[in-house]
């Protein structure tokens, strides 16, 4: 399949820009800043985090949800939902907060990490958690123990 010149510029820039996160720079990538970590570091606390994130994502314009990845009772990622403000369908809280933690601490197996959300993970987000092998996640539905991601084929 052969590519007009257009399209194989466009196809050739993407391949050479860095993935980023919504509302960083390559600057912002190297260096993450300092995650705000809840005094209550139990599920309450973690949730109650998900959703600061939640109400800054509607302050912003964008839909309410709000994640956070915890491992040894510490935050390690987080993200809030960027769909709107972003065009971007796949922008979601559960997918950026795995992405944040797996970039903060330079490896794809989260095992030994839990996520905390503001909604049950949808498709999308379940398989992420899966792939990212997340042992459970947690919303105000669940069990204090959590729910092990599955994929859904």
């Amino acid at each position: 399949m052969s590519l007009d010149p257009d399209r194989r510029r466009l196809v050739s820039a993407l391949a050479l820009t860095p993935l980023l996160l919504p509302g960083s720079s390559a600057t912002a990538q190297q260096r993450p800043a300092q995650l705000k970590q809840p005094d209550d570091r139990s599920k309450a606390g973690f949730l109650a985090r998900a959703r600061e994130l939640k109400e800054e994502a509607l302050r912003e314009g964008d839909q309410a949800y709000g994640a956070v990845v915890v491992r040894n009772g510490e935050i390690v990622g987080e993200g809030r939902n960027y769909v709107i403000v972003n065009s971007d369908p796949t922008a979601h809280a559960e997918l950026l907060a795995v992405r944040d933690a797996a970039r903060r601490l330079n490896t794809r197996d989260l095992s030994d990490c839990d996520v905390y959300s503001t909604a049950t993970p949808c498709p999308m987000c379940q398989g992420a958690l899966y792939w990212a092998r997340i042992r459970r996640y947690h919303n105000e539905a669940t069990p204090a123990d959590g729910v092990a991601p599955k994929l859904a084929c």
